[in-house]
């Protein structure tokens, strides 16, 4: 039995539903305290950047064996998200994870299990619109190693990024972690990220608010756009 094999499997859990997710998400919000969430007045909107991780058909398909039960319900809340960003031609990137046995590194003996091109689930689920988003593939939880991640935001002139998408505590937590030692102040949604299990979503908020970025709500980032314009018109 190898390293891995002994870690015992996750027990997935569906802590956000449709009918629960405003209420859970405000509740974690809360449990966060103001301390974590001071910066929230710094967002601007109009120096910001969109991250959509990996809300491909394999994280969001029941039947397979990657399904995260949470994550459907995060989808109108990406959508309109999306849309405000397009509205106002900002920048919005849609990630997708592919590997190769030459690029998935540590991840192949972690997960024993690689997501290919040939795979029939890599798509990104088609009730997010993708129309005017910048599509990038990348090969580890990092959505900026190995990519042009970085040189696209600066060449958009980007401080600020808002991540939503899967998993909460993997693609994730390491792209906020990677955004904030590149410079960028980072936005993580509480109620727009979903992953395995409610305590590794919360653990990753608890984590991130201490030192990486500001625990935001998707309707927070939604009024501060509505504010920006109103003060702009």
């Amino acid at each position: 039995m190898g390293e891995y094999d002994k870690i015992p499997p996750i027990v997935k859990e569906c802590y956000f539903t449709p009918a629960s997710l405003n209420e859970k998400s405000q509740e974690i919000c809360q449990s966060l305290g103001q301390t974590q969430r001071r910066c929230l007045d710094r967002f601007d909107p109009h120096h910001s950047a969109l991250l959509v991780l990996d809300m491909q058909e394999y994280f969001l398909q029941p039947d397979s064996h990657a399904f995260i039960p949470s994550a459907s319900a995060i989808i109108p809340g990406l959508q309109t998200l999306v849309n405000v960003y397009n509205a106002l031609s900002l920048p919005v990137i849609f990630t997708r994870h592919l590997n190769t046995p030459q690029d998935a590194g540590n991840m192949a003996s972690w997960w024993h299990d690689l997501l290919t091109e040939e795979h029939p689930l890599n798509g990104i689920i088609p009730a997010l619109d993708q129309t005017n988003g910048v599509k990038l593939v990348k090969t580890q939880y990092d959505a900026f190693h190995n990519t042009s991640l970085e040189d696209l935001l600066y060449s958009w002139q980007v401080a600020q990024v808002v991540i939503c998408g899967v998993m909460t505590h993997l693609c994730c937590e390491t792209t906020a972690r990677s955004a904030f030692v590149r410079g960028f102040e980072v936005f993580f949604t509480i109620d727009g990220t979903a992953t395995y299990t409610e305590a590794h979503h919360r653990a990753t908020l608890l984590n991130l608010a201490h030192g990486f970025a500001v625990p935001v709500l998707v309707e927070e980032i939604i009024t501060a756009f509505q504010e920006s314009s109103h003060e702009n018109a």
